[in-house]
């Protein structure tokens, strides 16, 4: 398999490498290659629809998917826009679409505006609460690509990005207990800085000879410890929006699956094994999909 077809840290035998040029381009500047993007983003909207207490809404539930598809697609496409100058200093970017010359810019934005219309169409299926609380995250998402050059911390800023869909999920079905839904919010924002932040120790040597700025830099050494107390966080958030919720010590057993996991991201972590970290980071749909479950009993839990 040739360098052009696939992006370094796409998945294998995924279908965007079987099409044929330039769709393969179109496919892999979306990262439909790279379906962990897109799960992540569409784990905190199921936690929202789930913990909101309205029994499994299949076709809310789908629509959100089908957004998370399409909105995380278009995020790739702008960041790829933005980026395409560093990208071309990374060697893990190099070969991305815009970067290396095989999608024009202008076809670039053309392929951006059809994904937002998909994200459009998903919008409007939602009342008018959720539309509004959606729309809310477009100044932060805009801003995201720039955090990289401005901030140690840019992990922080996809938090609040990448995890807005819980906000979403729960104003979507009901707009009370909003203590609730922060406290799953910001458990979601802890849990993707700190997937985050082991996504970015690939990157590390060439992010600090090109000046990018990261969490997995900034913490040099302490990068398990400090992914450890992110992960912490993350859980001690999600158990306070389950006793928000219920008041129920015994709801809480069903964050230990999804305790367990990113526990043992933690002590297996191995920034010095160049798959080690991809491995665990994309082991977060897994982690996604545990909490998910969580949210589901404990929201619609009889009593």
């Amino acid at each position: 398999m040739s360098a052009e077809t696939i992006t370094p840290d796409s998945e294998h035998k995924s279908l965007a490498e079987r099409l044929p040029q330039p769709a393969r381009d179109y496919a892999l500047l979306a990262r439909f290659d790279r379906p962990i993007g897109w799960w992540l983003l569409f784990w905190p909207c199921a936690w929202g629809i789930w913990l909101a207490g309205a029994g499994v809404q299949w076709e809310l539930v789908a629509w959100f998917l089908l957004g998370s598809i399409a909105m995380r697609s278009a995020g790739c496409v702008y960041n790829d826009i933005v980026d395409r100058d560093l990208d071309k200093s990374v060697a893990r970017t190099a070969n991305r679409p815009i970067a290396s010359g095989r999608v024009s810019r202008r076809a670039a934005w053309i392929w951006l505006l059809v994904l937002c219309a998909v994200g459009l169409v998903v919008l409007l299926q939602l009342r008018w609460e959720a539309q509004l609380v959606a729309l809310g995250s477009l100044a932060l998402v805009a801003a995201y690509p720039f955090m990289k050059r401005i901030t140690w911390w840019p992990q922080a800023w996809l938090g609040l990005v990448f995890t807005w869909g819980a906000l979403v999920g729960w104003t979507a079905l009901r707009g009370d207990n909003l203590g609730v839904m922060f406290a799953l919010y910001a458990g979601a924002f802890f849990w993707c800085m700190g997937y985050d932040t082991i996504y970015a120790l690939q990157d590390r040597e060439d992010d600090a000879l090109v000046g990018i700025k990261s969490s997995a830099l900034r913490l040099g050494g302490k990068v398990k410890p400090g992914v450890g107390l992110l992960y912490a966080a993350a859980v001690a958030l999600w158990a306070l929006a389950f006793w928000m919720l219920r008041g129920d010590w015994i709801a809480l057993l069903a964050l230990v699956p999804a305790a367990l996991h990113l526990g043992w991201q933690v002590v297996t972590l191995d920034a010095s094994d160049p798959a080690n970290p991809l491995t665990r980071f994309r082991s977060n749909r897994y982690a996604g999909a545990l909490v998910a479950a969580a949210c589901f009993v404990v929201g619609n839990a009889g009593g």
